[in-house]
């Protein structure tokens, strides 16, 4: 989807005490950032932050990071933090190369309404395939958990084959979130539309156990 440009978008992101333009210095050392060693969160594809942003406030006993590589997008998303929020960051970044920034430091990977990228020869820049999933085995401490959601059937039917297959438990799997009893769902921007058109939620939650691993590592 393309976003319109924002006239003041530099100035918005220069402003903004949240954002993270050079992540990498922070590898290994988010809870230094932090201030303290509550468990680290992190979507990975952000957009517009209302997820994020909803988090951060619910849950003060859990740091949350946002990730997202469009400016334009930032832009949106960086207003929306209306209080002070010290268990939230946004890091500017292009998630490729998320074993750069964080190194066995996240417990909990959100994606959310991911780029399905349709076409064959584009299956290596989903989220949930392999090469993402080697990357993210670097990146987690001790729970190794990713919770998605997405409108895209085929896509989390792909997701579902990817996760089982790499030694993934599905723990809680739905064909539509709102026909199911989760306690608590925080709604993305796109959710929010999707739901309003009556299309079904699709999501999982998976789990990887130490010992699957280190038998991958």
């Amino acid at each position: 989807m393309r976003l319109r440009n924002i006239k003041n978008k530099q100035e918005i992101l220069d402003q903004s005490s949240y954002l993270i333009t050079n992540p990498e210095i922070y590898r290994g050392r988010w809870h230094e950032l932090f201030q303290n060693d509550h468990p680290i969160f992190i979507e990975i594809g952000m957009g517009k932050g209302q997820f994020i942003i909803e988090n951060a406030k619910r849950h003060p006993e859990i740091n949350y990071i946002g990730i997202e590589r469009y400016d334009t997008v930032l832009a949106r998303a960086l207003p929306k933090i209306d209080g002070s929020y010290p268990n939230l960051y946004i890091v500017r970044f292009n998630a490729t190369f998320i074993d750069q920034i964080f190194d066995r430091e996240i417990d909990r990977i959100y994606l959310n309404f991911s780029d399905p990228w349709p076409k064959k020869r584009h299956v290596s820049r989903r989220l949930m395939c392999t090469l993402f999933l080697k990357k993210y085995d670097a990146i987690f401490k001790n729970s190794k958990e990713i919770h998605m959601k997405t409108d895209n059937r085929e896509l989390f039917e792909f997701a579902l084959t990817s996760f089982s297959q790499y030694g993934y438990q599905l723990e809680e799997v739905h064909l539509d979130l709102y026909q199911s009893d989760i306690k608590e769902n925080i709604a993305t921007e796109y959710e929010e539309k999707f739901v309003k058109e009556h299309k079904p939620i699709y999501h999982c939650i998976v789990r990887k156990s130490e010992e699957i691993l280190h038998k991958k590592l």
